[in-house]
Protein backbone atom coordinates (compact mmCIF):
# COMPACT_ATOMS: atom_id res chain seq x y z
CA UNK A 1 0.00 0.00 0.00
CA UNK A 2 2.79 2.44 0.95
CA UNK A 3 4.58 1.71 -2.32
CA UNK A 4 1.52 2.92 -4.23
CA UNK A 5 1.02 5.97 -2.04
CA UNK A 6 4.46 7.46 -2.63
CA UNK A 7 4.20 7.78 -6.46
CA UNK A 8 0.65 9.11 -6.11
CA UNK A 9 1.77 11.64 -3.50
CA UNK A 10 4.69 12.76 -5.72
CA UNK A 11 2.36 13.27 -8.70
CA UNK A 12 -0.11 15.31 -6.65
CA UNK A 13 2.73 17.34 -5.16
CA UNK A 14 4.26 18.04 -8.58
CA UNK A 15 0.95 19.06 -10.11
CA UNK A 16 0.14 21.40 -7.23
CA UNK A 17 3.55 23.09 -7.48
CA UNK A 18 3.34 23.49 -11.24
CA UNK A 19 0.66 26.14 -10.79
CA UNK A 20 2.90 28.32 -8.59
CA UNK A 21 4.49 31.39 -10.10
CA UNK A 22 8.29 31.64 -10.09
CA UNK A 23 8.35 34.14 -7.19
CA UNK A 24 6.20 31.80 -5.03
CA UNK A 25 8.71 28.93 -5.13
CA UNK A 26 10.76 28.45 -1.99
CA UNK A 27 14.38 27.74 -2.80
CA UNK A 28 16.98 26.50 -0.38
CA UNK A 29 19.97 28.80 -0.13
CA UNK A 30 23.35 28.02 1.31
CA UNK A 31 24.81 30.21 4.01
CA UNK A 32 28.31 30.99 5.20
CA UNK A 33 29.16 31.16 8.89
CA UNK A 34 32.77 30.59 9.93
CA UNK A 35 31.89 29.67 13.54
CA UNK A 36 29.36 27.04 12.47
CA UNK A 37 31.80 25.67 9.88
CA UNK A 38 34.47 25.28 12.59
CA UNK A 39 32.01 23.50 14.87
CA UNK A 40 30.95 21.18 12.03
CA UNK A 41 34.56 20.36 11.13
CA UNK A 42 35.37 19.57 14.77
CA UNK A 43 32.33 17.31 15.10
CA UNK A 44 33.21 15.49 11.87
CA UNK A 45 36.65 14.68 13.30
CA UNK A 46 35.18 13.45 16.59
CA UNK A 47 32.61 11.24 14.88
CA UNK A 48 35.15 9.95 12.32
CA UNK A 49 37.32 8.86 15.24
CA UNK A 50 34.28 6.93 16.56
CA UNK A 51 33.79 5.20 13.19
CA UNK A 52 31.11 7.41 11.63
CA UNK A 53 31.17 8.59 8.02
CA UNK A 54 29.38 11.69 6.73
CA UNK A 55 26.51 10.69 4.41
CA UNK A 56 24.92 14.10 3.86
CA UNK A 57 25.65 17.62 5.01
CA UNK A 58 24.42 21.08 4.10
CA UNK A 59 24.51 24.65 5.30
CA UNK A 60 21.15 26.31 4.75
CA UNK A 61 19.78 29.82 5.27
CA UNK A 62 16.82 29.54 7.63
CA UNK A 63 14.07 31.80 8.89
CA UNK A 64 13.33 32.16 12.60
CA UNK A 65 10.57 29.86 13.87
CA UNK A 66 10.21 28.01 10.53
CA UNK A 67 11.09 24.33 10.30
CA UNK A 68 13.51 23.15 7.65
CA UNK A 69 12.37 19.66 6.61
CA UNK A 70 15.09 17.18 5.68
CA UNK A 71 14.01 13.83 4.23
CA UNK A 72 16.50 10.97 4.44
CA UNK A 73 16.34 7.26 3.60
CA UNK A 74 17.53 5.19 6.57
CA UNK A 75 18.35 1.46 6.59
CA UNK A 76 17.06 -0.90 9.24
CA UNK A 77 19.62 -1.72 11.92
CA UNK A 78 22.20 0.84 10.80
CA UNK A 79 23.51 3.28 13.39
CA UNK A 80 23.06 6.94 12.42
CA UNK A 81 24.12 10.18 14.04
CA UNK A 82 22.24 13.38 13.17
CA UNK A 83 23.69 16.82 13.94
CA UNK A 84 22.04 20.23 13.70
CA UNK A 85 24.07 23.38 14.36
CA UNK A 86 22.11 26.63 14.64
CA UNK A 87 23.09 30.29 14.56
CA UNK A 88 24.81 31.19 17.84
CA UNK A 89 22.60 34.25 18.35
CA UNK A 90 19.37 32.20 18.38
CA UNK A 91 17.62 31.57 21.70
CA UNK A 92 15.95 28.22 21.05
CA UNK A 93 16.86 25.16 18.98
CA UNK A 94 14.61 22.15 18.36
CA UNK A 95 14.80 19.02 16.24
CA UNK A 96 11.95 16.60 15.63
CA UNK A 97 12.31 13.37 13.68
CA UNK A 98 9.39 11.45 12.18
CA UNK A 99 9.22 7.99 10.66
CA UNK A 100 7.31 7.04 7.50
CA UNK A 101 4.05 6.76 9.44
CA UNK A 102 4.53 10.36 10.68
CA UNK A 103 5.15 9.18 14.23
CA UNK A 104 7.62 11.38 16.13
CA UNK A 105 10.57 9.16 17.08
CA UNK A 106 13.00 11.84 18.37
CA UNK A 107 12.54 15.25 19.97
CA UNK A 108 15.33 17.43 21.35
CA UNK A 109 15.29 21.01 22.53
CA UNK A 110 18.15 23.26 23.62
CA UNK A 111 18.32 26.83 24.80
CA UNK A 112 21.05 29.40 24.17
CA UNK A 113 22.45 29.14 27.71
CA UNK A 114 22.89 25.36 27.60
CA UNK A 115 26.34 23.86 27.20
CA UNK A 116 26.96 23.72 23.42
CA UNK A 117 23.40 25.03 23.19
CA UNK A 118 23.46 25.72 19.46
CA UNK A 119 24.23 22.04 18.67
CA UNK A 120 21.69 19.24 18.75
CA UNK A 121 23.08 15.77 18.14
CA UNK A 122 21.44 12.38 18.55
CA UNK A 123 21.93 8.74 17.59
CA UNK A 124 19.23 6.70 15.94
CA UNK A 125 18.92 3.08 14.81
CA UNK A 126 15.78 2.62 12.66
CA UNK A 127 13.61 -0.46 13.12
CA UNK A 128 12.62 -0.43 9.43
CA UNK A 129 14.26 0.68 6.18
CA UNK A 130 12.19 3.72 5.25
CA UNK A 131 12.28 7.47 4.75
CA UNK A 132 12.43 9.67 7.84
CA UNK A 133 11.77 13.40 8.06
CA UNK A 134 13.93 15.54 10.31
CA UNK A 135 12.69 19.04 11.12
CA UNK A 136 15.19 21.40 12.76
CA UNK A 137 14.00 24.87 13.81
CA UNK A 138 15.57 27.82 15.61
CA UNK A 139 14.11 30.94 17.19
CA UNK A 140 15.85 34.30 17.04
CA UNK A 141 14.35 37.61 18.17
CA UNK A 142 16.91 39.90 16.47
CA UNK A 143 17.39 38.16 13.12
CA UNK A 144 14.19 36.85 11.60
CA UNK A 145 15.70 35.84 8.25
CA UNK A 146 19.05 34.61 6.95
CA UNK A 147 19.90 32.54 10.00
CA UNK A 148 22.51 29.93 9.23
CA UNK A 149 21.79 26.31 10.01
CA UNK A 150 23.97 23.28 9.35
CA UNK A 151 22.78 19.67 9.18
CA UNK A 152 24.82 16.49 9.01
CA UNK A 153 23.83 12.86 8.77
CA UNK A 154 26.54 10.35 9.63
CA UNK A 155 26.48 6.56 9.51
CA UNK A 156 28.55 4.10 11.53
CA UNK A 157 30.79 2.12 9.19
CA UNK A 158 31.92 -1.36 10.10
Amino acid sequence: MKKLLLPTFVLILCSSFSSLRAQDVIRLRECENADIKRQADSLKQVYAHDGFQVIKEASVAMESEYEMPVVVPLQQGSWYQFVFIGDMSSRLYEVRMYDWDEKMVVYQKKLWGDVDGNIISFSYIPKFSEFHMIKPVQQNKQKKKDLCGYVMLLKKVK
